[in-house]
């Protein structure tokens, strides 16, 4: 593959990540914008009657209405899956090129490791942090927010330091982002729209669903909007060497980009 070409593929695979990302993490900081718009007038409101949501946008006026019941059916439901989806093969895509088939993996400076091994230790990454994260979530600890956090944070450090120490810094950086952003489509995927098939399923049918599957499905998009800010630092942040990867104190600016990037989804989600 000659360098024009691969230049290439390498800016066309990441217009598509970008973009896919940008309308994903968007329509995830809406719906959950949403949630807590109706949770604010549920307790406001007596009687269980919730109000809408009314908008403006465009040029127009919207309304939205939060349903307790199915009034169409299944298969007039909008679904939003495959942005996730989209999002994270890119970027994957883009892991290979850069990292895996390019050289911008290792440096021998800090680790004395093969290719391969690093190949196979960031592809074992990526799968490690997803079953961490899913059984924390799903152990006493997923029950408590601030317990939750506090693990959240130290897991997050103990495998940027490892990274750190493990490939070169920008490798590392971009190996932390890709360990969120495949726990954030996995998310969506097998936690997700799992328990929207089976809710919607239940109420085509008239029968009662289980309300801990919308419990379990709205705390996995909560997740995943504290976990977007990071992502996008970490992603911008190859792009300044002196200040973020390449920096003396490397560790600690990758933990304060990611607390800082959980404090502004925090902001953003009460806004």
């Amino acid at each position: 593959m000659s360098s024009a070409i691969r230049e290439w593929l390498n800016l066309s695979v990441r217009w598509i990540h970008v973009f896919a990302g940008v309308m994903w993490v968007g329509q995830t900081y809406y719906f959950t914008w949403l949630d807590g718009q109706f949770g604010k007038m549920e307790k406001q409101t007596a009687g269980g009657t919730t109000p809408p949501v009314w908008m403006v946008h465009s040029g127009g006026f919207y309304t939205v209405e939060k349903q307790k019941a199915l009034g169409v059916g299944p298969e007039e439901v909008h679904w939003f899956r495959w942005e996730a989806f989209t999002t994270w093969l890119a970027g994957m895509v883009l892991l290979v090129l850069v990292y895996y088939v390019g050289s911008g993996l290792i440096d021998p400076d800090v680790a004395d490791i093969s290719k391969a091994a690093g190949i196979g230790i960031g592809l074992g990454a990526l799968l490690g942090g997803w079953i961490a994260y899913d059984l924390a979530v799903r152990s006493p600890l997923g029950k408590s927010e601030t317990a939750f956090a506090g693990f959240a944070l130290l897991a997050t450090a103990a495998v940027g330091w490892s990274l750190l120490h493990l490939f070169s810094g920008r490798a590392a950086y971009i190996h932390l982002g890709a360990i969120f952003g495949t726990i954030m489509t996995t998310n969506v995927w097998v936690r997700i729209l799992p328990a929207q098939r089976k809710m919607i399923a239940a109420a085509a049918a008239g029968a009662k669903f289980d309300a801990a599957l919308g419990a379990q499905a709205k705390l996995r998009s909560k997740h995943n909007t504290f976990m977007a800010v990071p992502v996008v630092f970490l992603m911008i942040s190859n792009h300044f060497p002196v200040a973020t990867y390449g920096n003396t104190h490397s560790f600690r600016v990758l933990v304060a980009l990611v607390v800082t990037g959980w404090a502004a989804a925090m902001v953003i989600r009460r806004a």
